[in-house]
């Protein structure tokens, strides 16, 4: 598999903010957000490939019990149903960060943060019409997310990038497509920004709306701590 980096920080965003993990992030991606922070792993992806013995030494050597695997898109990374095998098997837990485009398939997984796109993430149509098309088509697949939910196994988060007031109604628009009761407590709206400013400039207004509505914010801690750079 494609691997752009490995590395030991913590969890930044989500229900396990704060706690010291290994991030694998493949390289690959089956979308194209306009607004990635990783280009490195999307739009231009790089890095060397490793086999899973490679991968799982590496995660060894770095030590922490909490293992994310990440990308780009994982789940489309050859060998990743072995090598989330493999970390369970060595007493690892798994989270899996997804746009939740492809299936589970029996995946191994602890927890399964789904983080479907709303249609502030398509690239303009006039610069990228090919992938204007194609991450249109791809990017909200609710029987997809289903399958995520009903693994019968492990927890799940659904984590949203937000960039304006408006997509609210495009959030709560598909969680009604679920047909599924999701808990706001497991929804996470996540201002969209790669700085500082740019968080705290939605903060400012998507903290009410989690608090009226009873989703959680999801605060990017590691752009706090460490600013928008690679290994952290």
């Amino acid at each position: 598999m494609r691997i752009a980096e490995i590395f030991h920080s913590i969890q930044g965003e989500g229900a396990l903010t704060g706690v010291p993990s290994v991030f694998v992030r493949t390289s690959g991606c089956n979308l194209r957000c306009v607004w990635c922070d990783t280009p490195y792993a999307s739009w231009r992806p790089e890095g060397p490939e490793m086999t899973v013995a490679a991968v799982l030494a590496e995660t060894r050597r770095l030590g922490a019990r909490h293992v994310v695997l990440t990308g780009g898109e994982p789940m489309i990374a050859r060998g990743i149903h072995e090598l989330a095998a493999a970390l369970r098997a060595d007493g690892r837990h798994v989270t899996i960060e997804t746009a939740a485009t492809v299936p589970p398939e029996g995946i191994a997984c602890d927890l399964a943060s789904l983080s479907p796109k709303l249609r502030n993430s398509t690239p303009d149509v006039a610069t990228e019409p090919a992938w204007h098309e194609r991450h249109e088509k791809s990017r909200w697949q609710p029987e997809v997310v289903r399958a995520w939910l009903g693994r019968g196994e492990g927890d799940y988060q659904l984590k949203f990038v937000v960039s304006a007031p408006a997509d609210l109604a495009e959030i709560e628009a598909m969680l009604a497509d679920l047909g599924r009761g999701v808990p706001p407590e497991k929804v996470f709206l996540m201002p969209e920004g790669t700085s500082l400013e740019a968080l705290r400039a939605r903060a400012s207004w998507l903290v009410d709306v989690c608090r009226d509505r009873g989703y959680r914010y999801a605060h990017r801690l590691h752009v706090e701590l460490f600013g928008n750079r690679r290994g952290t």
